[in-house]
């Protein structure tokens, strides 16, 4: 049976409804083999950008049971976070970040197998409370020296498309944390323990009715591509196989159509 180890913060309630009805929509479109028929078997581990929970969620169990014998093991988290303990020899043979330059350092290092693939492409959200207390209506009112601003961490993708977004804006960000994944930024502001935060459209999407999205000007501009990868610990091992089944079944239609519906852009 799949586990999903979430590193990064729990998923809440409605981004398990999510991922369950995305699980719904992978059902109805069939259960398509992988490139190599599905013949893999085994225990693969995924490690995958905290933003892509629901939809990878979906897309695990629907691989499953196309590809009888296998376990898809999830552990989503911070990109930035999952590739240093890659990097330390955690037992990962995917890896799905929430930006290039976090898997290209991976590769450089020598963790990544053969080719990396694009997997998706998102856009950064400016969020609030529903409530919007704050009475947040642009980009620059988060300058204001009342407003409680969380972002993702630097070096987090989330937080480089924000500062990205902020600084084509003209705006300068204060904010009063620093997250280390884009899931525990939408858990302050949904909590109501922020006024604002960034998050990407995927968030806004499966947050629903518990946050309002503040419109910024030129935001498809700091859009970010999802890069996917069979990582140096598959490589030569009985996981290779299913590791590359399953990268090419998340970039393919079939996985297309789960992150599309989940808010995500084709690559």
């Amino acid at each position: 049976m799949r586990r999903a180890v979430q590193r990064g913060g729990r998923l809440a309630a409605r981004p398990r409804r999510l991922a369950a009805t995305l699980l719904a929509l992978a059902g109805t479109m069939g259960l398509a083999a992988c490139g190599s028929g599905g013949a893999a078997e085994g225990t693969i581990t995924v490690y995958a950008a905290a933003s892509l929970a629901a939809p990878f969620t979906a897309l695990a169990e629907s691989f499953e049971a196309q590809a009888p014998g296998s376990t898809v093991r999830l552990n989503f988290a911070g990109s930035a976070d999952l590739a240093a303990q890659i990097l330390e020899g955690a037992p990962a043979d995917v890896f799905a970040s929430a930006d290039a330059a976090t898997l290209a350092r991976v590769e450089e290092a020598g963790g990544v197998a053969g080719s990396v693939q694009k997997l998706a492409t998102n856009i950064p959200a400016l969020v609030v409370p529903a409530a919007n207390p704050a009475g947040i209506e642009t980009l620059a009112d988060l300058e204001r020296p009342d407003v409680k601003l969380v972002l993702c961490a630097p070096q987090v993708p989330c937080g480089a498309a924000a500062r990205e977004l902020a600084e084509a804006g003209g705006v300068r960000l204060a904010p009063v944390s620093e997250e280390n994944s884009v899931t525990a930024v939408l858990g302050k502001v949904t909590a109501g323990e922020a006024d604002a935060g960034f998050v990407y459209r995927t968030d806004a999407v499966r947050a629903g009715n518990e946050v309002r999205t503040i419109p910024v000007p030129h935001a498809g501009e700091a859009a970010v591509t999802y890069p996917i990868a069979v990582t140096a610990g598959a490589a030569g091992t009985g996981r290779e196989e299913l590791a590359r089944e399953f990268v090419e079944y998340v970039t393919g239609e079939q996985g297309q159509r789960v992150l599309t519906d989940a808010g995500f852009g084709r690559p």
